[in-house]
């Protein structure tokens, strides 16, 4: 393992803050208790450099030494190797962890990141690709419904898979989209009540803050 920087805006509006990918990233690695650093690219100025690590312009990305990783699943597969407190231990549980974070991202995130689109705008219209959307969600939240009303963890132990898991559905919370499913806003207290995510969410918030 070299040395693990991430990498994340210098600044972002107000209403994203607390929700950019980094935290991931950063809760991952204050739960492995692993040591980085933070590093800032332009939010508005994006460069060829930027988009050499990160080929939309986006963030995060992680370097470990010469490594870089783009994504926020990749980068969190990766931490998951360096630590046995980011996933578990035998080859069932590594693949539950697994399956679960592309879960997340494929099936959930897929899901709720379009309708968040419609919450964060603050479009109420009624018109049928927001009725699509809203039912999309719906079909997926019932789904970990069941899901989370029988597992404390996705892979039985706190994971990776947990941590973009719970992360994906904290974003549909702060829009009041859990409402109706109290086993998936249970999952997300669990896993935001941690010390880690608290470490990483006021990190993440004074980052920001302090480039205003």
């Amino acid at each position: 393992m070299g040395d693990l920087t991430v990498y994340t805006y210098d600044w972002v509006p107000e209403p994203p803050r607390g929700f950019v990918r980094d935290i991931r990233l950063r809760w991952a690695l204050e739960e492995a208790e692993l040591p980085y650093r933070v590093a800032s690219v332009p939010f508005k100025d994006r460069g060829p450099e930027h988009f050499a690590h990160q080929p939309f312009g986006q963030v995060p990305w992680l370097t470990d030494g010469d490594l870089s990783i783009f994504e926020s699943g990749a980068i969190l597969l990766h931490l998951g190797e360096l630590s046995d407190k980011l996933m578990p231990t035998d080859i069932q549980g590594r693949n539950a962890a697994r399956e679960w974070l592309f879960a997340a991202l494929a099936s959930v995130e897929a899901a709720s990141q379009p309708w968040s689109f419609f919450m964060f705008s603050g479009d109420t219209s009624e018109n049928p690709m927001r009725k699509f959307f809203d039912g999309f969600l719906e079909a997926r939240l019932k789904h970990m419904e069941i899901v989370l009303g029988e597992k404390e963890w996705l892979a039985g132990s706190f994971s990776v898979a947990d941590i973009l898991m719970a992360d994906v559905l904290r974003l549909v919370d702060r829009f009041d989209g859990l409402a109706d499913y109290p086993a998936c806003r249970a999952y997300v207290a669990r896993a935001t009540t941690r010390p880690a995510f608290a470490k990483a969410h006021a990190d993440q918030m004074a980052h920001f803050a302090a480039a205003d």
